[in-house]
């Protein structure tokens, strides 16, 4: 392969792609740390510095950077879903928040300093800064309860394209708009809109631990996670512990039976979808003996359209664990 190249190509600084290659390899993938990597190039009789070897695994990364960003743009074009996640991380010395969107198809990692909505909807929005009025935010403000009144001025940019943080919160007080409750319910709104604009589908599925945060558009729910409200509980009598252990097992064969839905022909899952909800309903309105259970069984019921979202989209997981 280096014979194909020009000199230019192979070497650029003092050090050819072969060793950037393997450093960064090293340093990224396999978490070697840079002194043992310093210490493997002096064995190798390779003149490396310290500050040379940082300067290799961290600096002028831009393309890196670019391609990263291309891939999640590309990602959210092809796929009808996606997994998501985020999990404490520190970064520079600060605690922050990595959050992981992706399929099978593809993975894409964003580390920030916060993990609420406006921050999901940043980093699916890309590397574009926009914010839109678009009928989508519009409808997601309404929904969200923001006042009438400022709904009412809003509307009248509809279709409206902001181009950045600053020119969005001007014109935000300029309407008035200042309560730290309505600026974020307006900002969601509109970061949504940018986000269809930027391409991404009204009909993403979006499948989650239940966290806020990731409850947008089609969104669906993680039978894993849900279960572990049950799973954590503590009965005090052997009846409870049976009560328990009856519903895990009738969650679980329902769980199996919605696997079984997904890969069977459309005119089964004609057949058997008012089934599966009768079911659903059969084992999240039942009453036990331990009423904890009965409140975490009520609990998990109100989020009935999330767990069976499966019966109109087959194609989404049941579970998160691919960002798991």
């Amino acid at each position: 392969m280096k014979g194909h190249l020009s000199p230019q190509v192979r070497v650029q600084g003092h050090f050819g792609p072969t060793l950037k290659s393997y450093l960064l390899y090293q340093y990224h993938h396999c978490h070697v740390p840079q002194p043992l990597l310093l210490k493997q190039m002096y064995d190798w009789g390779i003149e490396l510095s310290a500050g040379q070897l940082n300067r290799l695994l961290v600096e002028d990364k831009e393309k890196y950077h670019a391609e990263k960003q291309e891939i999640l743009r590309v990602g959210l074009s092809v796929s009808s879903y996606i997994n998501t996640d985020d999990t404490s991380a520190r970064h520079q010395g600060v605690n922050s928040y990595c959050t992981h969107i992706g399929n099978e198809w593809f993975a894409w990692f964003e580390t920030t300093p916060r993990k609420n909505r406006i921050n999901f909807l940043e980093l699916l929005r890309g590397d574009t800064t926009d914010y839109v009025i678009s009928r989508e935010a519009l409808s997601y403000m309404s929904e969200h309860r923001l006042p009438q009144h400022q709904l009412q001025n809003l509307s009248q940019w509809h279709n409206r394209v902001f181009k950045n943080t600053q020119e969005w919160l001007t014109a935000l007080k300029s309407l008035g708009i200042e309560k730290d409750s309505h600026l974020k319910t307006a900002t969601e709104g509109a970061l949504l809109g940018a986000v269809l604009a930027s391409g991404v589908s009204s009909d993403l599925g979006i499948i989650s631990d239940g966290a806020g945060q990731f409850r947008l558009l089609c969104h669906g729910l993680c039978w894993v996670h849900a279960e572990r409200l049950i799973n954590k509980l503590i009965p005090f009598t052997s009846a409870q512990k049976l009560a328990i252990e009856t519903v895990q097992d009738q969650i679980w064969q329902l769980y199996q039976d919605l696997k079984a839905y997904k890969t069977s022909s459309s005119l089964a899952q004609q057949q058997h979808k008012a089934d599966l909800e009768a079911r659903f309903d059969k084992i999240f309105t039942t009453s036990t003996c331990f009423e904890t259970l009965n409140q975490v069984l009520e609990r998990l019921n109100r989020r009935k359209s999330e767990l069976l979202k499966v019966l109109s989209r087959p194609e989404l997981p049941l579970h998160n664990n691919a960002s798991e």
